[in-house]
């Protein structure tokens, strides 16, 4: 098993940031600026500020302004509605990013129709993913650009392949099985919670896991030489862990991002990425 090094494709998509910002503001001497990308974070949860704190880290490192938003879980709906008008009417805002998930408390999917699609760097605004599912390729979310990511990164041609996704969220199911299809998988998206759900991942060339559910995927769910991707990252303890049990695995997969320094890196990259394209887009 190989396993992929998620920050040496991020190092690479960052680079290009820096190469896109420069030559952007030498296109535009006579008002040069940085992509400011504005960041929503709600409640407590470790994993999440840990999240926040190393997009605002990798942010500074190629040229991007953040400024964060805190609002404590017990805030009401109706001031993170207010926030979100604000950051979507401020024309010193070029992406707005919203920190999944959201406490208990709100309705995820409600609170994303509120943003400006033309601002919504993970693109889950239903706008956006119905670009995507007719075929938009233009900006797409992280998430999605994770995966072409990978499969360049190993030379791996999607095209005829068997894929499955594994998800519990129709949002990422949808999106993450869509992209495979466009490039010419054979996708199914199956639940964590199928009776058969090792019969079906196991028959797969592709197998990328969305659920967070450490260890949930052992030897019998993949098929010999398959390439998982793990996007399924969860926090237990100090530990960060995927799920997929890497030691259960090891001789069977061909490929498999690791967990941490997988598909985490690489996620970030990405979300910096949109967040210059929509600054460059900008009118």
């Amino acid at each position: 098993m190989k396993l992929i090094d998620g920050k040496k494709i991020a190092d690479k998509i960052k680079d290009e940031i820096v190469a896109e910002v420069l030559l952007h503001n030498q296109n535009d001497i006579c008002a040069p600026h940085r992509p400011m990308l504005a960041i929503i974070l709600v409640g407590e949860r470790p994993d999440s500020a840990l999240y926040v704190s190393l997009k605002e880290r990798e942010a500074k490192k190629v040229g991007v302004d953040t400024t964060l938003y805190k609002l404590s879980a017990s805030a009401a709906e109706a001031e993170l509605k207010e926030t979100i008008k604000f950051l979507n009417n401020d024309e010193a805002t070029d992406g707005i990013l919203l920190q999944l998930p959201l406490p208990d408390n709100f309705n995820a999917d409600k609170i994303i129709t509120l943003m400006n699609p033309a601002k919504d760097v993970d693109r889950f605004h239903p706008e956006n993913l119905k670009l995507l599912m007719d075929g938009n390729e233009e900006l797409l979310p992280p998430v999605c650009q994770v995966i072409l990511e990978i499969l360049e990164n190993i030379k791996y041609n999607p095209e005829g392949k068997s894929a499955c996704v594994i998800a519990n969220s129709e949002i990422f199911g949808l999106s993450l099985a869509k992209i495979l299809e466009l490039h010419g998988a054979l996708t199914k998206i199956v639940s964590p919670d199928d009776e058969d759900l090792a019969e079906q991942t196991a028959k797969a060339d592709i197998l990328v896991t969305a659920v967070g559910r450490p260890g949930l995927i052992t030897a019998e769910f993949i098929k010999k030489d398959a390439v998982v991707i793990d996007i399924g990252i969860s926090k237990v303890g100090e530990k960060v862990l995927g799920d997929v049990d890497s030691q259960s695995v090891k001789d069977k997969a061909g490929y498999l991002t690791p967990v941490p320094g997988g598909v985490g890196p690489i996620t970030i990259a990405a979300a910096l990425k949109n967040t210059v394209e929509i600054w460059k887009n900008k009118k």
